[in-house]
């Protein structure tokens, strides 16, 4: 299933692209529901080139469709990030810890500058997710995409207030 998501969020943008890239903005994310608190793997600075790896757990609840695809326990992931902050661009693969055979995702993200004049930051992301699971795969895929547009709203919000305080 391909999907486009944007959200606006209200701080710069160059600020923004920083906070993706900086440990400690990880550390609030566990703030957000349904997300543990997130672990930066790897993180190597290469001027305005940035390889970051997180691992997530989810912790939220599952529809039971979803549950007769994963076991909640065993829904933990890393993101393979590479970003271009220059550009303010981010290519990203989520690796499953479980489940590989049966979940990929990947994609890329972008950040703009709001055509408003206010000084906000688009985000879009695009990416293709794959669920392989007889009969209920669509509906996985179409349920694990609405907690993605759910969960990125909720980040555009708590990324105003992290640049704003950082």
């Amino acid at each position: 299933m391909d999907f486009n998501l944007s959200q606006r969020i209200d701080a710069e943008v160059g600020a923004v692209a920083a906070a993706f890239v900086d440990p400690a903005y990880y550390v609030e994310l566990a703030t957000l529901p349904k997300l543990g608190t997130p672990e930066v793997l790897d993180l190597d600075h290469d001027g305005e080139k940035v390889h970051l790896e997180v691992r997530y757990r989810f912790t939220g609840d599952l529809s039971a469709a979803v549950r007769r695809v994963v076991d909640p326990a065993k829904l933990t992931w890393v993101e393979v990030s590479d970003h271009d902050l220059a550009a303010r661009r981010m290519s990203f693969v989520l690796k499953p810890d479980n489940y590989a055979d049966r979940l990929s995702c990947r994609g890329r993200m972008r950040l703009d500058v709001a055509d408003d004049d206010s000084g906000a930051t688009v985000r879009r992301t695009q990416g293709e997710l794959k669920v392989r699971a007889l009969l209920v795969a669509g509906q996985v895929e179409r349920a694990i995409v609405s907690g993605l547009r759910e969960h990125l709203e909720a980040e555009a919000a708590l990324l105003a207030t992290w640049t704003a305080a950082h």
